[in-house]
């Protein structure tokens, strides 16, 4: 009884949405973001290069529910941890460089990236998106010179902080004191940051390194997958993270399946984009699983925009791939234990 009694708390526990808090005006602020540079693109006819505007637009997501101007230097740092990323996986996308040293790059780049997102207390927490801009970036041949692939991804970011500054301009509203600096990674916070950075290292080189063994051909979405697990604290919320990230992403890889099966063209393909990141946004807080279901097609579709490739095998690799990343992310989470003090909480990834 008392085993049937803990599996009803944990499914519960799996399947609980959170409570709204305004998510709308975060999902509004994200979705807006991603449309006019993806839109100014797809005017252009280079919907191929959607993938990097996307990248860019994701310092959005930093600081939802933060002051305009904590939000402000967030996304500032968000935005210099996702260039670094895309500009990373550009530089190894010119270089046509082995799968294995992008495995290792990647790998080193998630410890950096880590102890960044930590020093600068950034919300959602852990350098997630950086390390997938870097893999997905990475894994598409260049279309253009690969300054501008930057400078896309760059001016995309820059108009993301000012949509997160507009309301300031409308309200007026400066909260004094509300920037202040986040405590220097010394003593125990130091040794809490590095052991998550640790768990990122191994967790996204063990991911990497058994897609590649697989044979599967995508690892960075292994090693991405590897990396969602630990934002989050605590080792039952980082099971049930990659659970998440399971689950989500298979119900996700149904969604791709209706639509590029379809085959609407690039068009429509890009104005799907668009409009998949509006609920990715609105639940990824409330319940990551759910937002999976639609943040899923939104990548393999701007990525199916970038390098065209059969449906099916693009999504039998997600699928695959996915599902043995989230393990190897639970799995570091359940050896490499420790004490972790984040400089913030309510992370997503």
């Amino acid at each position: 009884m008392a085993t049937l009694q803990s599996a009803l708390t944990h499914a519960r526990a799996l399947f609980a949405l959170a409570p709204a808090q305004n998510d709308h005006l975060a999902a509004f602020r994200v979705a807006l973001s991603v449309a006019v540079p993806s839109l100014a693109l797809l005017l252009l006819g280079r919907t191929d290069l959607i993938i990097y505007a996307v990248f860019g637009a994701f310092t959005a997501m930093y600081g939802r529910a933060e002051s305009h101007q904590l939000r402000l230097r967030h996304q500032l740092q968000a935005a210099c941890l996702l260039l670094a990323g895309v500009g990373t996986g550009i530089l190894l996308s010119a270089q046509r460089v082995d799968p294995w040293a992008l495995v290792a790059t990647e790998a080193a780049f998630a410890a950096l990236a880590s102890l960044g997102a930590d020093r600068a207390g950034l919300r959602p927490a852990g350098p997630f998106f950086s390390i997938f801009a870097l893999g997905a970036c990475a894994s598409v041949p260049l279309s253009v010179a690969p300054g501008a692939a930057l400078l896309i991804a760059a001016g995309s970011a820059a108009f993301s902080v000012l949509v997160g500054c507009a309301g300031w301009a409308r309200t007026r509203r400066w909260a004094p004191g509300a920037a202040r600096q986040v405590p220097p990674l010394r003593g125990p916070r130091l040794a809490a940051a590095t052991t998550q950075a640790s768990r990122y290292l191994v967790a996204v080189a063990a991911a990497g390194t058994i897609g590649l063994l697989a044979g599967i051909g995508h690892p960075h979405w292994a090693m991405a997958a590897a990396a969602v697990p630990l934002a989050v604290e605590g080792t039952t919320r980082r099971v049930y993270r990659g659970i998440h990230r399971i689950l989500g992403t298979f119900a996700g890889l149904g969604v791709t399946a209706i639509v590029l099966f379809a085959d609407p063209g690039a068009t429509v393909l890009a104005l799907l984009v668009i409009a998949f990141q509006f609920p990715t946004e609105l639940y990824m807080a409330r319940h990551y699983g759910l937002a999976l279901v639609f943040f899923t097609p939104l990548i393999l579709i701007m990525t199916q925009l970038a390098a065209p490739a059969d449906p099916g095998s693009l999504i039998m690799d997600r699928g695959l791939e996915t599902l043995l990343g989230a393990l190897a992310g639970i799995a570091t989470a359940l050896v490499l234990k420790g004490p972790r003090n984040r400089t913030g909480t309510g992370a997503h990834a």
